[in-house]
């Protein structure tokens, strides 16, 4: 009976092993892995070939290359000067172009220009879109004219005059106050107050004279003149001298210099 058990115990062994013997530990996750191990490797070389492809593309290839560019925005300069300043590496690769050293050369070589905006136009193009200054007053420099804008800045030397465009006049030698508001000082006082005049008296004004920060007057038109004062409260003197104007059309003296007891004289 004993004999017989035991035979029976080794005959179920034998079924479990098997022919090849017991099973070695992971051999089944072995073979699952080496199938996505090569997916992962296609993967990977499939990348890299389109990788290469693409930056072939963009800097290999002819196919996106700058060919032509395009200017917007200009009023006295031509397309044509901003291009040339501009340098734009024609027949280089579009990807490859510096956009901001192309900006950095246009404000440093054409002063007229406020600012720059070039972007790329894809596949051939390179565009340049600038603004540029306008002037709000003129200052005589020998026989032509610096134009300045409404920051400050001379930007440019003209020989003929901008219509509508009032000259500056600068005697502040006398002044005590130059030692805190220099010349400068004194030019960037009389644009904000240019900028703060009705559009009526502004298209009128031919001459605007600064002798100290809080000593503006102007020139207008058949022989009238405006005390401003200092660029404080320029809103409410811009009104006033609206008003003073409407109400005595034929002063030829008007003073806003204070604003809340205005006075007009003259006809």
């Amino acid at each position: 009976m004993a004999g017989q058990a035991t035979a029976r115990r080794g005959a179920g062994q034998a079924k479990k092993s098997g022919p090849s013997g017991p099973r070695r530990p992971g051999a089944g996750r072995l073979r699952l892995r080496l199938p996505a191990r090569r997916r992962l490797l296609l993967i990977l070389a499939t990348a890299v070939v389109l990788g290469a492809a693409v930056v072939w593309v963009l800097y290999g290839s002819t196919w996106l290359r700058v060919e032509q560019v395009e200017t917007s925005g200009t009023e006295v300069l031509t397309p044509a000067e901003v291009e040339a300043a501009a340098a734009v590496p024609v027949g280089s690769p579009l990807v490859s172009v510096d956009t901001d050293a192309i900006e950095a050369r246009l404000l440093r070589k054409l002063p007229r220009l406020d600012s720059v905006d070039v972007g790329r136009s894809w596949p051939h193009g390179i565009t340049l879109d600038v603004t540029e200054r306008k002037p709000v007053l003129l200052m005589k420099k020998g026989a032509n004219f610096t134009e300045v804008d409404a920051k400050g800045v001379r930007f440019a030397t003209v020989a003929k005059a901008p219509a509508h465009v009032p000259l500056l006049e600068l005697n502040p030698d006398n002044s005590p106050s130059l030692r805190r508001f220099p010349s400068d000082a004194l030019v960037r006082e009389a644009v904000k107050v240019a900028g703060e005049l009705p559009s009526a008296v502004a298209r009128d004004t031919r001459l605007v004279r600064v002798t100290s920060y809080d000593a503006v007057s102007l020139e207008l038109s058949r022989g009238r003149t405006v005390m401003w004062g200092s660029d404080e409260e320029g809103e409410l003197k811009a009104r006033t001298l609206v008003a003073l104007m409407k109400a005595a059309p034929r002063a030829r003296y008007f003073d806003v210099s204070a604003p809340t007891a205005p006075a007009a004289s003259g006809s």
